[in-house]
């Protein structure tokens, strides 16, 4: 089975982190640099599917696109 993942990428201080869209359950990927956390987060997916099997795949695609917004709240 082969299935595309959209993957949320966010920069930090400290380095990138990564994180699919369409999984059940928490998956993470990091690294040093974009392509880094890219690289991570696929063998992340990959070990996920293989120890949870494939009924950790959503079936029906949670997201068509993917958008960054901010909104301000007073804390």
């Amino acid at each position: 089975m082969n299935k595309e993942f959209k993957v949320v990428i966010e920069k930090h201080a400290e380095g990138y982190v990564a994180y699919p869209l369409g999984l059940k359950g928490v998956v993470v990927g990091e690294g040093e640099t974009y392509d880094e956390a890219l690289t991570d987060v696929h063998s992340a997916i990959r070990f996920h599917i293989e120890t949870f099997g494939k009924e950790s795949v959503e079936t029906d695609d949670p997201a068509l696109e993917a958008f960054v917004a901010e909104t301000r709240v007073a804390v």
